[in-house]
């Protein structure tokens, strides 16, 4: 089912003696499923029309697309692999003739644990494609790396997927980069290309210089973003401890500088009270008007987690001073977290969504926040983009979330837990509340 919410008041009042944040710009609010277990959105906006979006989410793979800026959306079939038992961690992009791909890992548990797939089962990233927008996707996917079912083989996990949406010498180009897990006690960023829009690809390569421990330990490597500037230079960052770590490929992806800590952080791994994980990932973007990197984290420097952004101006040698996106108070014990970030190219404002919980003196009930910056990331504007406070519960709500940006319109999705109903007598009984919402704000008029 897919719910429209249009956001008529101007203001979001919160419980708390910090000042009510405005709504963005012609805001609307869309709920895309029904409570379940619905995770780790990925939004993305057809670099040839702002008006065209596709989202995709889990549990198992799924997709629905809008033709009309958002203001209604269909789900596509047949989406998740039929020969796996499960399927997730999506990510979607648009290359530059407007085909939508989208990206995912999926594996057999064996039932040998509840804690995904640390067990030697068959596992890999695949690709499917749809070359009308989303609508429909091939049959057919297409393997970016997959193992069979044996003892040794590491888990892939958390694919993110970058295209080369450019005119410059690898437009078209297709980027996978992932995290490889080896039996729980080692993990390094691997990556692969595809040159002829995403049917096949190239064999996986490690990129990350250092090794990191297991998987959600303060010393792990996981986490790839990636971004293409106008030259077709491939930007890259990912999370090692205490740092974001920086690469670039000059040559479409055949080969990468030596990876090096650009921005030391507070440990990357920390805890946000009723939310079973919420460390997140760093980011990168950039404005191809200006060649200027943004890269944005979250960490608990102050005492509370907060969102940050540092930028360079010389294709990623310095960065600046880190600067504090949320504009609630310093030191106020509110968590803010779960931070993605898209950098619009046709006006290089940077965007950024994340839960925000100023407005709860007990930090447990989360809005989602758009942080927007027009001045090259020096200060934002915080808007209130999702109209009602939520308490996750202690339930899984992803490892991320999303957020895309074209021509000044701005389109978000995260995931929220919804217990409205959960007891309904004659209803079936609920483990799982969580769903997938889309937000919409339109900067093209102005700020």
């Amino acid at each position: 089912m897919i719910t429209r919410y249009a956001i008529l008041s101007a203001l979001i009042l919160t419980a708390s003696t910090e000042p009510p944040l405005p709504r963005p710009p012609q805001a609307q609010l869309f709920t895309l499923t029904e409570p379940g277990r619905n995770t780790e959105p990925s939004i993305a906006v057809d670099p040839n029309n702002p008006q065209h979006v596709v989202a995709a989410y889990e549990d198992n793979v799924h997709a629905a697309y809008s033709r009309d800026g958002g203001r209604t959306w269909a789900t596509a079939p047949g989406v998740a692999p039929a020969d796996y038992k499960v399927s997730g961690d999506v990510s979607v992009t648009f290359d530059n003739a407007g085909h939508a791909i989208l990206c995912f890992i999926a594996f057999d548990r064996l039932g040998t644990t509840d804690y995904w797939a640390h067990n030697a089962t068959r596992n890999g990233i695949f690709v499917r494609r749809s070359l009308d927008g989303g609508a429909t996707w091939e049959p057919d996917y297409h393997v970016v790396h997959a193992w069979p079912t044996q003892s040794g083989i590491p888990f892939e996990d958390k694919p993110y997927l970058v295209t080369d949406q450019t005119r410059g010498p690898y437009a078209g180009n297709v980027y996978i980069g992932w995290t490889a897990e080896f039996t729980l006690d080692s993990s390094m960023i691997l990556f692969s290309r595809s040159i002829d829009q995403g049917v096949t690809w190239s064999r996986p390569r490690r990129i990350s210089t250092k090794g990191g421990l297991p998987r959600d330990d303060n010393g792990s490597v996981e986490g790839f973003t990636g971004a293409v500037g106008p030259d077709g230079t491939l930007y890259v960052v990912w999370a090692d401890g205490a740092h974001v770590v920086f690469t670039r490929s000059r040559d479409g992806g055949r080969t990468f500088a030596p990876s090096r800590p650009i921005i030391e952080t507070a440990a990357s791994y920390f805890k946000v009270a009723a939310v079973d994980r919420a460390n997140g990932f760093p980011q990168i973007g950039i404005d191809p008007r200006s060649n200027r990197l943004f890269v944005s984290w979250s960490d608990y420097r102050h005492g509370d987690v907060d969102v940050f952004m540092a930028t360079s101006t010389d294709g990623g040698r310095t960065w600046t001073t880190a600067v504090r996106v949320n504009s609630d108070s310093l030191h106020d014990g509110r968590d803010q977290f779960f931070q993605w970030l898209a950098v619009d190219p046709r006006d290089g404002a940077a965007n950024l969504v994340f839960y925000d919980r100023r407005g709860d003196s007990t930090n447990r009930r989360s809005i989602v926040v758009l942080a927007r910056s027009t001045d090259g990331g020096r200060s934002f504007i915080n808007y209130a983009w999702s109209d009602t406070a939520f308490d996750a519960r202690n339930e899984f709500i992803g490892d991320y979330t999303g957020i895309a940006a074209l021509g000044g319109r701005v389109y978000g999705s995260w995931a929220e837990v919804d217990t409205a109903g959960a007891g309904t007598p004659g209803q079936p009984p609920r483990t799982r509340h969580g769903v997938i919402r889309i937000g919409v704000a339109d900067f093209s008029a102005g700020p």
